[in-house]
């Protein structure tokens, strides 16, 4: 059984980031928490193979757009097109929201986070990432939170 299946439900975000180019991506991740209340501190776990990760190791910013249980859709198209070849956002039909603090754009959803990398280090198959929060943007103080658990399990849970 892989760890993911063993722990969770685990909240659903978009992970924005974008090239030293300029060209702006996304990916779904699940692997995230808070980690300091002030300053604010979040961490996620981010594959090496991932077009984002390159992103994060360049540029050192990114958008954490927590989904609420609605946009169950936009995590399927986030989490299963490679940015490389693909422009998610045109294809999820998403237009990127200018950030204030931060290179990489952010998107519709109950609450954003503008942050700036802080610390990357290799733990087995992934990164930890740590990022600093410059700017936070709350819409919606109660909603329903996607919930994720593996693969394309997204399971039905009230909370």
């Amino acid at each position: 059984m892989r760890i993911s299946e063993e722990i969770w439900p685990r909240p659903v975000a978009i992970l924005t980031t974008i090239s030293k180019e300029g060209r702006p991506n996304g990916m779904t991740v699940s692997f995230l928490m808070p980690i300091s209340f002030e300053p604010k501190y979040v961490a996620v776990s981010v594959s090496p193979r991932r077009f984002s990760f390159q992103n994060l190791n360049e540029v050192r910013e990114f958008g954490l757009n927590i989904l609420e249980k609605s946009q169950r859709k936009l995590a399927e198209i986030f989490g299963t097109l490679s940015g490389r070849e693909e422009d998610k956002f045109k294809i999820a039909g998403v237009k990127p929201i200018k950030s204030e603090a931060i290179r990489p754009p952010l998107i519709e959803c109950p609450i954003s986070l503008e942050c700036e990398v802080v610390f990357m280090e290799e733990f087995g198959d992934h990164y930890l990432v740590i990022g600093k929060v410059l700017k936070e943007h709350v819409r919606k103080e109660e909603f329903e939170p996607l919930l994720h658990k593996s693969g394309d399990f997204f399971p039905e849970i009230k909370v």
